[in-house]
């Protein structure tokens, strides 16, 4: 599967400066520990990756499906929650319900697309949780949605795989480990607030992880796929911490 790849528009390529300052104020460090000359950009950029790799392996050994974010109460939640992306509101896909079909496909038994409707039928649950952008701020919303670990077992999915992928309407493409997956807190979010999740907040449904920080929670999702092969993500393949625990 090849994922879509978006050029970085002027609010995605704010981000990557302060991915690059973030870096550039370890080189310093970097340097003493490694002994690496920080001119050799290759080589700088080969100790940074080796690193982020060391940090993945860390946080997964640490997560457990036993391991809950907190949760707030209801009147915590923001209503006028802030909207995030790396383009206007007003240039949020616009899916509609007679024409959306969730495609499924890779290491999964039944790839029959999904409507709607569907899932909507699906038994769902809430959670009043905080989503903590990587930018600095945070937020506290109730989402409510079937369980994603639920959807990938009535489908079919392996559930042995390592990772479950997802590609977006408006071309952003993510993936999480199936530990997270299946944990009980991860969701399909069809609602929020208790009413149909919004345009500009994802509709017809945005993967709610808790346990991640926020751009790891993907909107307008139009594809799940389960793979073994490490599929990346828009913002893991410029530099972020693939897994992203929040």
């Amino acid at each position: 599967m090849s994922p879509v790849l978006l050029e970085p528009t002027p609010s995605a390529a704010g981000i990557e400066r302060r991915l690059f300052l973030r870096q550039t104020l370890g080189l310093g460090a970097l340097t003493l520990l490694t002994g690496c000359d920080i001119s050799d950009h290759n080589s700088v950029q080969k100790v940074l990756k080796l690193m982020s790799q060391w940090n993945d392996r860390a946080q997964m050994f640490l997560f457990s499906d036993r391991r809950l974010a907190p949760t707030f109460a209801e009147t915590d939640v923001v209503k006028d929650f802030r909207y995030n992306a790396f383009f206007p509101a007003e240039d949020a896909p616009r899916l509609t319900a007679a024409d959306y079909r969730l495609e499924l496909s890779g290491l999964i038994g039944d790839k029959r697309p999904w409507s709607v409707d569907q899932l909507y039928a699906l038994p769902q649950e809430s959670q009043i949780t905080r989503h903590v952008c990587v930018e600095g701020w945070s937020m506290i919303g109730k989402w409510s949605g079937p369980r994603l670990g639920a959807f990938l077992q009535r489908v079919g999915a392996d559930l042995t795989a390592k990772y479950v992928g997802f590609q977006c309407a408006d071309g952003y493409y993510g993936s999480i480990d199936m530990p997270t997956a299946l944990h009980p807190q991860t969701i399909m979010a069809v609602k929020f607030a208790d009413e149909i999740l919004p345009v500009k907040y994802g509709y017809p449904f945005k993967v709610r992880i808790p346990t991640k920080l926020g751009f790891k929670n993907p909107k307008w999702v139009t594809t799940i796929y389960v793979t073994n092969r490490y599929p990346g993500g828009f913002w893991a393949d410029r530099g972020y911490n693939w897994f992203s625990g929040s």
